[in-house]
């Protein structure tokens, strides 16, 4: 008969625990246990306790788990007095667990709001609505955002542009109105990267300021832009998706009307000084059905955007903050575990770490 066993050695749990109860029981013969020592539990002298935790918390029988079940495999046979002192300091410097688990702790760092401009138009937010129904040739829309009156301007345009384009079509439909900014935020899509978006900027005398990778919260006012436009074209053009491009001018005649809470004012009110005069209605008909048609579009689109837009209230640091942890304080020489983005990961690579790799 082959002698080979069934199962390796290295799939055998038992003879390991076998082995740990034979140390500490020879570590016991030179101290007695400790009268606080529970009966029926072996006493464990500091000798042999990291290797026991280690046992308890990489055993293939255990998974590596938290601190709570790492104590409950503990301590229903083993005691020493700092046990659940010394199982929280190893699981929560386990590098395996730091690299393989999803963190379950409030986001790390308080809010740190961007610098008040001192004036309309100075500092801008832009960003990119993208992969739109096509509807009159545009897929896309170009978003910018004033971050001193939170007023916009949405741009149609047919696919997402280049460096060129999008310096180009901002520099025809916001720079000419309203002068060049100081500064503009925006993520770190290629256009914003290239050396021809930064070169017009310096030529314009533009800084470019780029968020955090994977953290759109960087360049939160535009994203909520995002939010209650998408919204707002979702909420009317749903039954007729292939339209919204008709609806985008009022759309941001609506986002620039409606009073915002941090400025108490609304985007033409801080930007003119006054509240213009928006399209009155009324529901007399004149003899010109396509002029009905276009107010009543103009009306279900007020309708739609006051029901949808003024439910958009802005909390921002003190909401932030509720939500958020304290920032970890690290010094030079630390060794920190940089988070990784799972969606940046490619295809059939669930099985990788959710952590980089350990870096000094």
């Amino acid at each position: 008969m082959d002698p080979t066993p069934i199962l390796p050695a290295s799939c055998l749990v038992a003879p390991v625990v076998w082995e740990l109860d034979a140390d500490i029981e020879r570590a016991s013969r030179a101290e007695p246990s400790p009268p606080k020592c529970p009966a029926g539990r072996l006493y464990v002298r500091s000798a042999v306790r990291d290797r026991l935790i280690y046992w308890a918390h990489t055993s293939p029988s255990s998974g590596h788990p938290g601190i709570g079940r790492t104590m409950r495999c503990l301590e229903g046979r083993y005691w020493w007095p700092t046990l659940a002192k010394d199982v929280g300091i190893y699981v929560s410097s386990c590098s395996v667990c730091a690299q393989c688990k999803a963190p379950r702790h409030l986001p790390r760092g308080k809010l740190q709001p961007l610098p008040v401009p001192q004036r309309p138009w100075s500092h801008l937010s832009v960003d990119f609505l993208t992969d739109l129904p096509p509807s009159q040739g545009y897929t896309t829309i170009l978003v910018v955002v004033d971050r001193f009156s939170k007023s916009c301007r949405l741009l149609p345009l047919p696919g997402l542009p280049t460096a060129l384009q999008t310096a180009e079509a901002l520099f025809t439909h916001v720079f000419r109105h309203y002068g060049v900014p100081e500064d503009i935020v925006s993520d770190r899509g290629p256009q914003f990267t290239s050396r021809v978006w930064k070169a017009f900027m310096e030529r314009l005398g533009i800084s470019v300021s780029l968020t955090s990778g994977f953290h759109p919260e960087s360049n939160g006012q535009v994203e909520r832009v995002n939010q209650d436009v998408g919204r707002f074209l979702r909420s009317y053009c749903q039954d007729r998706p292939g339209e919204w491009a008709k609806f985008v001018p009022w759309a941001e005649m609506a986002q620039n009307s409606l009073r915002h809470s941090s400025t108490n004012l609304t985007p033409f009110q801080c930007v003119l000084g006054y509240q213009p005069v928006l399209a009155p209605w009324h529901q007399s008909q004149t003899e010109a059905p396509a002029v009905d048609n276009w107010f009543r579009y103009a009306e279900e689109t007020w309708e739609a955007a006051h029901v949808h837009l003024q439910r958009a209230i802005r909390r921002q640091k003190i909401g932030a903050d509720r939500r958020r942890s304290e920032a970890p304080v690290f010094a030079p020489g630390d060794r920190v575990g940089p988070e990784t983005c799972p969606s940046a990961c490619s295809a059939g690579s669930w099985v990788r770490s959710l952590w980089g790799r350990l870096k000094s």
